[in-house]
């Protein structure tokens, strides 16, 4: 379905972002895979798509920087001749309330979810609006529509998002560049470890949490799905309803 288009995913080398560049690797997408520090979970990531058929390469970039991004794009073009998808799932947290909460922890998480958002965006569009395609994908979280007690920064990040997502969806669809945003619940990765036994879950109405995997596979459906813009689908278990 995605053979011969390049795929550019931010937050590619653990988690989510790993396994969507999996799932698209699958479906014969290349993969530009973009990380922030661990060189060896990228390339391992890469290496696992390479040897599903596809040219896979990795990048270190840090996303909130809008001059690093611009050289990253240049660069990702310059290796693969062109992108037609574009993921954005780099993100961090430093959760805390809102009592105490530093300046810094706030301001590192909206620049690292929200304007590493816009700043791929931003650079990867011109390429989207001169091939009048193009398909981007934005990774938001179910915290972003609900909010979340202990997540200020990380829940006004990414309900900025959903606001970028529409906006751009509006902004790109008179060239046939589509924009949606997944919203993740509780998802077995990392930043959710320990949770497993959590009240929280119990919560779910599913009664467990999502896999990566799962998340993936919504990725490559939007990535297909030519008339499907502006949208936010959650993907949570039905924590949100």
């Amino acid at each position: 379905m995605l053979k011969g288009k390049t795929a550019l995913i931010t937050g590619g080398s653990r988690g989510i972002g790993a396994a969507i560049a999996r799932a698209m690797a699958a479906q014969g997408a290349n993969v530009a895979l973009v990380y922030a520090g661990n060189q060896q979970a990228a390339e391992e990531v890469a290496g696992q798509c390479a040897a599903l058929g596809v040219t896979a390469k990795s990048y270190q970039c840090d996303v909130a920087d809008f001059a690093a991004v611009k050289a990253l794009v240049a660069a990702v073009k310059e290796d693969f001749g062109s992108i037609q998808i574009l993921v954005n799932c780099a993100g961090i947290n430093a959760d805390g309330l809102i009592l105490s909460m530093k300046e810094e922890a706030f301001d590192r998480v909206v620049a690292a979810n929200l304007k590493g958002t816009f700043n791929l965006i931003r650079h990867c569009s011109p390429l989207f609006l001169r091939a009048r395609e193009g398909c981007i994908i934005n990774v938001s979280s179910v915290a972003g529509l609900m909010g979340n007690a202990g997540q200020a920064n990380y829940a006004a990040a990414k309900a900025g998002i959903v606001g970028l997502t529409k906006s751009v969806a509006r902004e790109l669809a008179p060239r046939g560049v589509t924009c949606n945003a997944i919203a993740p619940g509780f998802i077995r990765t990392d930043m959710t470890a320990g949770l497993e036994d959590s009240p929280l879950v119990a919560n779910i109405p599913l009664g467990r949490m999502g896999t990566a995997e799962e998340v993936a596979d919504l990725a490559v459906f939007l990535a297909g799905a030519g008339y499907i813009t502006g949208e936010v689908i959650r993907i949570d278990g039905g924590i949100a309803m």
